[in-house]
């Protein structure tokens, strides 16, 4: 049975449990999609360094949540050595699904109403309110690698910026073939990923048939991710100006009238 003109068929690949959710997001607005989760995260042995963080946490005016898994891990840290929550920082996420947990804990947490990137997280006035002193300190809660521009920027600005490492991401373990059976099977006809390191596991899952992949239309999260793309060789990248789903579900919505089925397939 071939699909009908118009119709996108989405591969996503964010990690299981936020893959599933937005899969059952996108059937509710009639989009349908595939999940192959190609970012899966590792915690990383609690280390001297953590603890020495953690038990400072007080002094620090800001603390940075980059990813649900660095709200998780950092929350269990904050739960073995806080009995209470220390009073000093304000918390900070770039989105709603980082934020939430927090909030859910009892913190009082901030994020960006759009947007889901570091440049919304710093143009927030809680967290320029609160890092507005002399010595000012923030503590980011990431993965391991990633993106420096927050840290760089604060720290042109004076801030003191310590980062925390409390895992790395992983691409899972796959047979080789699955992402072209994938395709092939479901009959997919776009891609997406929400982060740069999901692009690179995509391109290294890929391997040998890559060129053919890449003439697939993909949907990214930001500016930056669609620079990666482009360069690696895809030719129709659409940025969705954040990672949420409601900024995926917001470029899906102009973008399903202008498809042009005959340019959108695997083969």
């Amino acid at each position: 049975m071939a699909t009908p003109p118009n119709a996108l068929r989405l591969l996503l690949t964010r990690p299981a449990e936020d893959c599933s959710r937005l899969s059952q997001t996108l059937a509710k607005h009639g989009v349908y999609s595939n999940c192959l989760p190609l970012l899966a995260s590792l915690p990383l042995p609690e280390t001297t360094e953590q603890r020495l963080r953690i038990l400072a946490l007080d002094q620090y005016q800001a603390v940075l949540v980059l990813s649900k898994p660095a709200a998780k891990l950092g929350l269990a840290l904050l739960d073995r050595y806080w009995p209470q929550p220390p009073l000093g920082p304000s918390w900070f996420t770039p989105g709603a699904g980082s934020g939430q947990i927090l909030h859910d804990y009892g913190l009082k947490t901030y994020w960006p109403p759009q947007g889901d990137t570091s440049e919304a997280m710093l143009a927030l006035p809680e967290l320029q309110a609160a890092l507005d002193r002399q010595n000012a300190k923030a503590l980011i809660f990431a993965g391991v690698g990633g993106r420096t521009v927050l840290a760089d920027t604060l720290s042109a600005q004076g801030v003191t910026v310590d980062r925390l490492a409390l895992y790395r991401r992983v691409l899972p373990g796959y047979p080789a073939g699955i992402l072209v059976q994938r395709i092939k099977e479901q009959r997919l006809n776009a891609l997406y990923v929400s982060s740069a390191q999901g692009l690179q596991h995509l391109i290294q899952l890929a391997a040998d048939d890559w060129p053919k992949l890449a003439k697939l239309a993909l949907f990214v999260p930001s500016a930056r991710v669609a620079q990666q793309a482009h360069a690696a060789g895809f030719a129709k990248v659409i940025d969705c100006q954040g990672a949420s789903s409601d900024a995926l579900l917001g470029v899906l919505n102009q973008y399903l009238i202008r498809i042009d089925h005959k340019d959108y397939r695997y083969e």
